[in-house]
């Protein structure tokens, strides 16, 4: 039997928080970091951070739906970055750093717009949420040395100070969804 497979593609700050905690999730089967929604072919980190590319920092996860659904993944998107900050995360501002789900599909995105509006009424944070929701067209892979990074370098003063921490509350939330111990949490 052949295994299904489906990817998603988020926006919620600095790609590195967003890439460590998804590849722990039971279901993903890799994670990769890169850019989208801009309108500069093959941009670069460099040119993404000027804010001018129009493209935010994102992931891409490609995940098992029989194992974890969309609707799961965005539970965890939610709750690992604050929507409800426009075009920044906490010190990051730019568009690049803005919330933003792009949907690779119509049931992407009316489940994507079933959970704004599930979360705007059920008023969960303490401001209105400026996620937003695209329609995917194209996405860029980051450089190479974005890929695993907070694994790679958890003692970098911004992995040790903002993913670390993200990190923890993380695990404690979602410890039933997480990878078993040992396994490969770097999928990627």
């Amino acid at each position: 039997m052949t295994q299904q497979t489906e990817l998603a593609t988020l926006g919620g700050g600095c790609f590195w928080c967003l890439e460590s905690a998804f590849q722990q999730l039971q279901g993903v089967l890799s994670v990769r970091s890169g850019y989208a929604g801009g309108h500069v072919a093959n941009p670069t980190y460099e040119q993404v951070c000027s804010g001018e590319t129009g493209h935010a920092e994102v992931i891409q996860v490609l995940f098992d739906p029989s194992v974890i659904r969309f609707r799961e993944l965005l539970e965890v998107f939610f709750s690992i970055h604050d929507p409800t900050q426009l075009n920044r995360q906490g010190n990051d501002v730019g568009t690049q750093y803005r919330s933003v789900i792009f949907a690779h599909n119509d049931a992407q995105a009316e489940c994507a717009e079933a959970t704004l509006a599930e979360i705007a009424a059920e008023d969960l944070f303490d401001a209105p949420v400026v996620t937003q929701l695209e329609r995917f067209t194209e996405w860029f892979p980051a450089e190479a040395y974005h890929d695993d990074y907070f694994n790679r370098n958890p003692q970098q003063p911004y992995c040790a100070a903002v993913v670390a921490p993200k990190l923890a509350k993380f695990r404690k939330t979602f410890a039933a969804k997480l990878k078993p111990a040992g396994a490969d949490a770097a999928a990627s």
